[in-house]
């Protein structure tokens, strides 16, 4: 309810600088709304937690629709700078992204909505991974330009599968993973020379570097929906994910006394889908491990999502966001 008061408190000319990132934040909602509903199922946790997060997420992701397309009509040309520019291109992918992640939320529960949400996702998100590419290819960046939030609308494809199955015929859902994984790696090779031979990140993208976790974590789910079986390369994939989420941790002192910007909501997506993945691994193998490593990631990303969500409320109350930067 604070939020929605809060968005609907933004005068035109915050409304003008309403960022597409703020989608990032049903990202992580609905992620940790997944996390507690695959808990419920595998691990008997108290159902309704997932189910009114989710609904929360739903909620929270119309009011954030409804005021980018307010900011659509009114500040045209200041949308066109967001797909333009060339850190902000990346996350609108994360419209279609949250539009998949409910459509997952609601399988098997309200199947017709999720089928919907599926289509509409599945749709932009192909529609915005062409964008982007093409942006890509036909600007000029320099290496600065790169981080981790390039793979928002690459590694999205990842997602496809995971929503889509039994929807679509699987020789599509087939052809959203070759994008994924394939391009992954390219950026990872990207972003890895960036990070080890340029100058660090601004300290407001510092938190993108837990986008590391994802691709390998959501690819390890995705591969699973498709193949069906814990393989050698599905092993590989889920090892990787692990990797990063360790060695991100180990980084802790990049993200101390960072001031707050709403990139923090990159924290949350990747906890939840390494969480995601634990569960799975969990289901997978019944080994005792899995079952506490999920728990603790479970209350890592609970007490993540907490923090961001609480900064920013607060930093939303004193109009310290969508602000000109």
């Amino acid at each position: 309810m604070k939020i929605n008061e809060s968005i609907k408190s933004i005068p035109s000319n915050r409304l003008q600088f309403f960022p597409v990132m703020m989608f990032a934040i049903i990202m992580g909602l609905s992620g940790l709304s997944l996390v507690f509903k695959k808990l419920s199922e595998v691990l008997y946790f108290p159902s309704i937690v997932g189910v009114l997060l989710g609904i929360f997420s739903t909620i929270v992701f119309f009011i954030i629709l409804f005021t980018y397309l307010l900011k659509l009509l009114k500040y045209k040309e200041e949308v066109k700078k967001e797909m333009t520019h060339p850190i902000r291109v990346n996350f609108f992918a994360a419209i279609s992204i949250s539009t998949l992640l409910l459509s997952i939320f609601y399988r098997h529960t309200l199947d017709d909505l999720s089928q919907i949400f599926f289509i509409l996702g599945a749709s932009l998100h192909i529609f915005f991974t062409f964008y982007t590419m093409k942006f890509w290819i036909n600007n000029s960046f320099e290496i600065q330009h790169s981080n981790p939030a390039w793979f928002i609308p690459i590694v999205g494809n990842l997602i496809v599968p995971i929503a889509g199955k039994g929807f679509i015929d699987d020789s599509v859902l087939y052809f959203y993973f070759s994008i994924g994984i394939f391009f992954w790696i390219i950026l990872f090779s990207i972003i890895l020379n960036r990070i080890i031979f340029h100058k660090q990140f601004a300290p407001k993208f510092m938190p993108t570097l837990f986008i590391l976790i994802a691709p390998p974590a959501i690819a390890f789910l995705s591969y699973i929906k498709l193949a069906g079986e814990l393989d050698f390369f599905a092993h590989i994939l889920y090892s990787l994910g692990l990797f990063f989420t360790i060695l991100v941790f180990t980084m802790y002192k990049n993200y101390i006394n960072i001031k707050f910007f709403i990139s923090w909501w990159a924290f949350t997506f990747p906890m939840a889908s390494i969480t995601l993945a634990t569960i799975l691994m969990f289901e997978l193998t019944s080994y005792w491990f899995y079952s506490l490593l999920s728990y603790i990631f479970m209350l890592i990303t609970s007490v993540i999502v907490y923090l961001v969500a609480r900064e920013t409320l607060a930093h939303m109350t004193k109009k310290e966001i969508c602000i000109m930067e």
